[in-house]
């Protein structure tokens, strides 16, 4: 209908961001607005913010920037964990009309149904405390892309010196196991062949109520349509060797951890707050690489941490160098408002962030590609994502390699099983073993 309101959803950040983002198109979609692609014109435009890094902060502007270049006078609202940290700031930005916290953003329609511009934007900020309730997360078909993500854990209640996140997401907290696979039984209801479990802390799931991520993922595997699972991220120190078993022994499960490190260096570690040593690490990726082969093991590593010397980023490189996983991601350290971190040592030269950076990246590209030769003349199972490119699909394999097939040989949304051919730059290239389709 011509005369529909029209909202713009933005994302910025995590996976657990975007199935938030989803949960509030659906706040919108239930009153009448048809949500459209962020850079349409729009009569509203909400913006989910991320706090991890500088650079997120910086983004957040030019996002907002971009919906009031691209819409005549959008009523815009700012929300998420940016806005929770620094929601004075964000209600000083021209052309914002709403800043909401990240409670707040889970019933937006409590705070504003008219919409009209708003000269001094108002702020609706709760603190974070017990009270907090966990809050809808999942992303369906809306989201236009071909896995869906569940937010089955929110908050955390470890202190990392660097991190902000438990100052905007609040305490540790999980959704029962009911209500997770209920959720899940309705994204395969729409389509989805594929879900991925999000959350801040995904590995604690369920610890206060007296259930655990192992109980969610054995009745989630049993969910008829769902062919595969994955998990966001894990920390190494709640990746226990049961959850190892499963995952290589189950045939939903998919070949595929994300396993943050942060740094290679013990000492760096302590700083850091983190609850696990390099050798408890190197430990657990081991037991993944022999019990689950082809298991596909992303790493999440922190560069230039305050009193971060020449000698331990040397360490760093050389752990990684020698771990068995397939790719990095790599965060340059950027100073935190209200960490301890932030003013704990001697910060290290941002030239000198970069250039320890930029050796981790080249460090990951190798990673991924000698990964990827690996796989050359293996049979992956591979699911068709939206993406086609010079008449080649872009496919994910269950242990996160990614694979372009000609496009009349494999669906959108479709699972199939491939050849690797070859290895060309960042992908692999295979073909559909014809006789095999996966139902």
């Amino acid at each position: 209908m011509e005369n529909m309101p029209r909202v713009a959803l933005h994302t910025l950040g995590c996976k657990l961001n975007f199935a938030e983002t989803a949960a509030i198109g659906r706040q919108f979609r239930e009153r009448g607005f048809d949500v459209v692609e962020f850079g349409e014109k729009a009569d509203v435009c909400v913006i989910n913010t991320c706090t991890v890094t500088e650079r997120a902060d910086r983004e957040c502007r030019q996002i907002i920037r971009r919906a009031l270049r691209t819409s005549p006078d959008p009523f815009v609202i700012v929300t998420g964990c940016y806005a929770q940290l620094e929601p004075e700031e964000i209600a000083s930005i021209r052309g914002v009309d709403l800043v909401l916290g990240s409670q707040e953003k889970f019933d937006v329609f409590s705070y504003q149904t008219s919409f009209a511009k708003n000269p001094v934007p108002p702020v609706y900020i709760s603190e974070p405390d017990e009270s907090w309730g966990f809050g809808p997360g999942f992303s369906g078909a809306e989201s236009g892309r071909t896995r869906a993500y569940l937010k089955v854990q929110d908050g955390c209640d470890y202190t990392c010196s660097f991190c902000t996140i438990p100052l905007a997401r609040g305490l540790s907290r999980s959704q029962p196991v009911e209500l997770c696979v209920a959720q899940a039984r309705e994204l395969v209801a729409m389509g989805h062949r594929e879900i991925v479990l999000t959350g801040v802390n995904v590995g604690d799931y369920g610890r206060k109520s007296g259930q655990n991520l192992l109980g969610l993922l054995r009745e989630l595997v049993k969910v008829e349509g769902l062919d595969r699972l994955r998990i966001s991220s894990m920390e190494p120190n709640l990746l226990e060797d049961e959850l190892i078993d499963f995952v290589a022994s189950s045939n939903s499960m998919c070949r595929h951890f994300h396993v943050p490190l942060q740094s290679g260096h013990d000492e760096v570690l302590r700083w850091m707050r983190r609850r696990y040593t390099t050798a408890v690490y190197a430990d657990t990726i081991a037991k993944i690489a022999d019990r689950i082969p082809g298991c596909g093991v992303g790493v999440d590593v922190i560069v230039g941490f305050p009193g971060e010397t020449d000698a331990q980023f040397e360490e760093t490189y050389r752990f990684l160098n020698e771990l068995p996983v397939s790719y990095l991601h790599v965060f340059t350290y950027s100073e935190r408002p209200n960490t301890p971190a932030a003013t704990s040592a001697v910060p290290v030269e941002p030239g000198v962030r970069h250039e320890r950076s930029k050796r981790l990246r080249i460090l990951s590209q190798k990673k991924r590609h000698a990964f990827y030769e690996s796989m050359v003349g293996q049979n992956l199972q591979v699911l068709g994502e939206t993406d086609v490119v010079d008449n080649l699909r872009m496919t994910l394999a269950d242990n996160y390699v990614r694979v372009a097939i000609p496009a009349d040989t494999v669906k959108e949304n479709e699972i199939r099983e491939a050849r690797i051919l070859s290895v060309d730059k960042d992908l692999c290239r295979g073909s559909v073993v014809e006789s095999v389709r996966v139902a």
